[in-house]
């Protein structure tokens, strides 16, 4: 799950700590799948979901009170336009969470997003894609065909729920760059977080039972998804960024499926068939296929 906006940023400061930080960050991303698997044992997902980004986005707001105080109307309209599509992404990823048996698999759908972004950006914005995206897109649908025929002919409804959430996060990607380049970045992610909590939780407190007893546990679970894996990452993200460029922060980001898909096989002991595994692969291709000229680029390629 890519949340964080990913803004251009100045190259500035020690690539090593850029790198280790933005590292550190796709690990707290994986854990936070785990958090957020624990959490939903003992909580319906929208409210849960509803409650992680009310709780980060207060926390993350008295982090951020001088960027909240420089948002002018226009670009708090739009930081909210952004934040409504964050939320239909959560909405979107927490119930694929919720029908969904497998992280490390959904981690690789979720994703697939990244290689989105240059489609959503030529159909809508009429910015012209790198020719790699013409072969990382082909690479990333086999893999989820891959990943959908491993159980039969057949997609799972968490597995839709997955891909879903992809579409909407590559479409915010290119609202969030060609929108509001201008809000800072910490604000923005401020309004995008608590936009999660105003649009989901009321109508979720109508649809969804309210649990009556909160066990220590869960209610760990729910604070650490909001405070570790959503306002600590949010902070490590946007630090780590401001120091390198967002290409190279972006190939760094990739690493979150990986260490997800780990994750999962060590605490819910998940393991994966022949085809889930060449599906995995398929999709990881892609995205490295989908950063293929910055790599020609910082290895020394010409073209």
């Amino acid at each position: 799950m890519s949340a964080a906006p990913t803004r251009a940023a100045p190259v500035a400061g020690n690539r090593l700590q850029a790198d280790l930080m933005l590292t550190l960050t796709t690990v707290i991303a994986a854990a936070g799948w785990i958090f957020s698997k624990e959490a939903l044992a003992g909580m319906p997902p929208l409210i849960f979901i509803g409650l992680r980004f009310t709780i980060a986005g207060l926390v993350l707001a008295m982090f951020s009170l001088p960027q909240l105080r420089a948002l002018d109307r226009r670009g708090l309209r739009n930081s909210l336009l952004v934040g409504a599509l964050f939320a239909g992404g959560m909405v979107l990823w927490i119930l694929g969470l919720s029908h969904s048996s497998h992280l490390g698999e959904a981690s690789f759908i979720s994703s697939m997003g990244i290689v989105m972004v240059p489609v959503f950006a030529r159909l809508f914005f009429g910015d012209r894609p790198p020719t790699s995206t013409w072969f990382a897109l082909p690479l990333a649908l086999a893999g989820f065909a891959c990943l959908s025929l491993d159980g039969g002919f057949e997609v799972e409804l968490g597995q839709w729920f997955f891909l879903g959430a992809a579409t909407v996060f590559a479409l915010m990607f290119n609202v969030n760059s060609h929108i509001v380049r201008n809000v800072p970045v910490r604000a923005l992610s401020v309004v995008q977080m608590l936009a999660v909590g105003v649009l989901v939780l009321p109508p979720a407190l109508l649809i969804e039972t309210w649990p009556q007893t909160w066990s220590a546990p869960i209610f760990g679970w729910l604070l650490a998804s909001a405070l570790l894996a959503t306002t600590l990452r949010f902070l490590l993200q946007l630090h780590g960024q401001s120091l390198t460029t967002p290409s190279h922060a972006a190939l760094i980001m990739m690493l979150e499926p990986v260490w997800t898909a780990l994750a999962a096989a060590w605490w819910f002991a998940e393991t994966m068939s022949a085809l889930q595994l060449v599906g995995c692969g398929l999709i990881f291709l892609a995205l490295v296929v989908s950063r293929w000229a910055w790599l020609r680029g910082l290895f020394g390629g010409r073209g």
